[in-house]
């Protein structure tokens, strides 16, 4: 497996929203998660509870999509991420080590019923117009999912 850009990697670190894309019946749908990035495990988690729309998609259809995106209206600081990836519940000694960072950032989630979830990244695509108009950075599982 190639790895993966850096600067990759750095976007992801520094934000804490993602917009998470999931279908079902040919419906898509999204939601706004705060989360977590393991980078030695590639995986994006995430809390949601069972009964949410994207996480009943997700049961059905583990396949999903979304984003990670900077704010901006300067074009020539545009940047995002975006990413695909199963989507799945963490079970045993992974749901230990994810709950336990995931409850680190957010502390606040201590307070609730914390469903967790995990995106396993097989594709990201990093725009950064700080690195030129345009400029896109891939990283993909296998090279047939480095699309544009």
């Amino acid at each position: 497996m190639n790895e993966i850009d850096k600067r990759i990697i750095e976007f992801i670190n520094k934000h804490h929203v993602l917009t998470l894309a999931t279908s079902r019946n040919n419906i898509p749908y999204s939601a706004n998660c705060f989360y977590v990035y393991f980078e030695d495990e590639n995986m994006l988690v995430f809390t949601t509870d069972h009964k949410t729309k994207h996480a009943q998609d997700a049961i059905i259809q583990t396949n999903v999509a979304g984003s990670i995106v900077l704010e901006t209206n300067l074009v020539g600081k545009i940047q995002g991420v975006q990413f695909q990836g199963k989507m799945y519940e963490p079970k045993e000694d992974l749901l230990k080590r994810v709950k336990a960072r995931y409850l680190k950032r957010f502390p606040v989630a201590m307070l609730m019923k914390t469903n967790l979830w995990v995106v396993d990244l097989s594709f990201l695509k990093f725009t950064d117009n700080r690195l030129g108009f345009g400029k896109k950075l891939i990283w993909g599982k296998e090279a047939s999912e480095n699309i544009s």
